[in-house]
């Protein structure tokens, strides 16, 4: 089965949400029925990216909310140029951990920011470039926070209070854009969360 044009589909959520998980269980499943597709992350796609990513998860010394805030657009400008572009010419299904809304969420909801200028901003690093489908996995923040374990990343790291805004985000997110966030309750089972996301997409898809 070939398509005419490639798919965008990005996987949003809190950390501890289990969207990692299934998005390689959708990787594998659309692999299976003989289909082209390019399963990516951010931040850290590229080398470039590779290198924020160990500042942006890893520096143990104060960072500034813009200069977080610029690290990921500055990862995301170089990753939809180099990577997801071209896999949407070649009209593959491109499967992303996390894109434009974790930046809504987490440097817009979570520490404040200006969201129209945050907009603006995400619009300028992808010039422009939206995905079809995004699958937010809706979780309790305490929920999310303790399937993290001990070992926690800077932002993981952050306070419950944060998480809670980041969570009430998205969730404004997908009330302003419906068509394209489906929400997916992801207090649930590994295996019912995969029921919704395979439906959600083979219906996006028509398989």
């Amino acid at each position: 089965m070939e398509f005419k044009k490639g798919y965008f589909i990005t996987f949003e959520g809190a950390d501890g949400c289990g969207k990692t998980t299934q998005i390689e269980l959708l990787d594998k499943f659309l692999k299976e029925k003989g289909l082209k597709t390019l399963l990516t992350l951010e931040p850290g796609a590229t080398d470039l990216g590779k290198n924020l990513r160990q500042i942006l998860l890893h520096y143990e010394k104060p960072v500034s909310d813009e200069a977080e805030m610029f690290m990921y657009l500055a990862d995301r400008a170089q990753h939809a140029q180099m990577i997801i572009k071209p896999a949407l010419e070649d009209k593959k299904i491109v499967l992303c951990d996390r894109y434009t809304d974790s930046t809504v969420a987490y440097q817009g909801y979570g520490r404040e920011g200006d969201i129209e200028q945050i907009n603006i901003l995400n619009k300028i690093a992808t010039k422009g470039l939206k995905s079809d489908l995004t699958i937010l996995f809706d979780v309790e923040s305490e929920i999310a926070q303790s399937r993290l374990g001990k070992t926690k990343d800077r932002l993981e790291s952050q306070g419950m209070e944060f998480h809670k805004k980041v969570r009430k985000g998205y969730l404004e997110l997908a009330k302003q854009d419906p068509k394209r966030i489906k929400v997916v309750d992801a207090n649930r089972t590994i295996d019912e969360v995969w029921q919704d996301v395979k439906k959600i997409v083979e219906e996006l898809l028509g398989l």
